[in-house]
């Protein structure tokens, strides 16, 4: 018998974007939804046309990009925002207008100030303003977790009726157990008359850990599309994780009616690509796509792995794209090897001089290291489009960093502001809190520190550091970062681009502040 297929809804750049610092640009959402195309997603919501100029900018150009996956734009329901995010969406192969109200008794009363008639009038008008852009329209009851489920009845079935073609169920607040979250699905489904004019999907966050959960649950209870984001991104605790969704669907078919069309082997460059573009580094213990998810650290795991792979691997690490490949190209390599293997990685250079670039920075770091990595690759593209923010105003130059045991460390640093090359020096705690001073005493950005976090690229001590620095200023958080051999180099690298974010206009305030 043949499988249902389920549908995969990325909110990676929507909700995802809605991290502390994680507001992506125009150029990086496109990277994202290439990626995301690659791995083919069924439908990447691209943003919140309506959060501003920026927003709609990107969803525009995403949605005119992306040719084989459907492109969705987020809109409250009212006339403004349906009409923007229908005009956003409008040059896509295939659009989406994604429009939600909240249902819940708290949310009506004291966010909407709404009556549930004036709801439900609200969302059928909102569909149908949403229908004269596109007959694929979703919507949403914001808060269906704590909804009465009469009423969440009542509603969705005016909304299929007025023209809605997805259904899609939220735990807003992530406070629903996997049980009772299926058994909603189970009963919506059964109660409402038009319930089969509608794909059901779901939509759950994990502030109790229980978003992957909650959903699966959902799919065994007749729910066809999930929505989720990669690496789990998202607002507070995050999103179902797409990765583990795709991957329990798929790990066990025995269980599930249903499977994805996704190629999983992409699903490792993506949660790299997304991790470098927003600055929040995967945890090694993260399932599929942690560092170590694929590790065996007891003796008889290792026994037993070695004798058989299936004792104690559920699947393979190559089939969500893990890779032991190595690019061993030094300096005598030629830029077409170079290139090749960025093509194999996803990565496609749009000009010959961004390559040129590129190419250099890659000799530069085979100078440093004896073993080049695909991670290394990653992180080289990574920096060099964090270089070129618009706009860019500062630019590390020189770096000299100064530690001794019973001395107190101190840093020189030249950093180029509009061009003009400035030097300052100070000491502090340690040499990048000797490098942040320097820094700060040349820019006096006022910017509170909020984060800062060092990873190593791939093993070994001549290992690149990725830094990542979330940095605050007047109710706007961005996440800036930095790689290189010097751990210390790096962190000023990842300062100075959460400098440049704060001061260009490309980085937006995130849509809920």
């Amino acid at each position: 018998m043949q499988k249902d297929k389920l549908i995969i809804f990325d909110t990676t750049m929507r909700d995802g974007e809605q991290s502390p610092g994680a507001s992506m640009t125009r150029d990086e959402k496109l990277r994202i939804g290439r990626q995301l195309e690659r791995m083919h997603v069924d439908i990447i919501e691209a943003g919140f046309p309506a959060a501003s100029d920026g927003d709609f900018e990107s969803v525009k150009a995403v949605a005119e990009a992306i040719k084989d996956s459907t492109v969705c734009g987020l809109a409250r329901a009212n006339e403004r925002d349906v009409r923007r995010c229908g005009e956003a969406v409008r040059g896509a192969n295939s659009p989406r207008i994604h429009t939600f109200i909240a249902t819940s008794p708290i949310h009506m009363e004291k966010k909407l100030r709404m009556e549930p008639t004036q709801v439900v009038d609200q969302a059928v008008r909102a569909i149908k303003w949403a229908s004269e852009y596109t007959n694929n329209i979703e919507f949403s009851p914001e808060d269906a977790g704590r909804s009465d489920l009469d009423f969440l009845c009542r509603i969705i079935e005016q909304v299929i009726k007025a023209g809605a073609t997805t259904i899609n169920v939220p735990d807003t607040v992530g406070y629903t157990m996997p049980e009772q979250f299926g058994a909603l699905i189970r009963n919506l489904r059964e109660r409402i008359p038009n319930a089969d004019k509608a794909i059901w999907s779901v939509h759950c966050h994990n502030d109790l850990g229980l978003a992957v959960a909650n959903s699966l649950a959902a799919v065994a209870n007749g729910a066809r599309q999930v929505e989720c984001t990669i690496n789990g991104l998202g607002e507070r605790a995050g999103n179902a994780s797409l990765e583990e969704v795709v991957m329990a669907v798929r790990t066990r078919q025995d269980f599930f009616k249903c499977d994805t069309g996704i190629d999983a082997t992409q699903i490792v460059p993506a949660s790299k690509l997304v991790s470098g573009i927003t600055g929040y580094p995967v945890q090694p213990n993260k399932a599929i796509v942690g560092a170590n998810a694929f590790a065996h650290e007891s003796g008889i795991h290792q026994d037993g792995v070695l004798k058989h792979r299936e004792t104690y691997e559920i699947m393979s690490a190559e089939s969500v794209g893990w890779s032991n490949n190595r690019l061993t190209l030094g300096k005598l390599s030629g830029r077409n090897a170079f290139k090749t293997r960025l093509h194999e990685l996803g990565i496609d250079l749009p000009s010959e001089e961004k390559l040129n670039e590129a190419f250099k920075r890659f000799k530069d770091l085979a100078d440093k290291k004896r073993e080049i990595f695909d991670e290394d690759l990653q992180a080289l593209i990574t920096e060099e489009n964090l270089e070129q923010v618009e706009n860019e105003r500062y630019r590390l130059v020189a770096l000299t960093a100064h530690s001794e045991t019973g001395e107190q460390p101190f840093a020189k640093i030249v950093v180029s502001d509009g061009g003009a090359e400035k030097p300052a020096e100070s000491k502090g705690s340690g040499p990048v809190d000797a490098a942040f001073k320097a820094i700060e005493s040349l820019i006096a950005s006022g910017a509170e520190l909020l984060l800062y976090s060092v990873n190593n690229i791939t093993s070994g001590t001549d290992s690149q550091g990725e830094v990542t620095v979330r940095l605050s200023k007047e109710g706007r958080i961005v996440n800036g970062q930095g790689s290189d051999t010097d751990i210390v180099v790096a962190s000023a690298k990842a300062y100075i681009n959460a400098l440049n974010k704060l001061h260009s206009k490309l980085e937006r305030v995130n849509p809920q502040v």
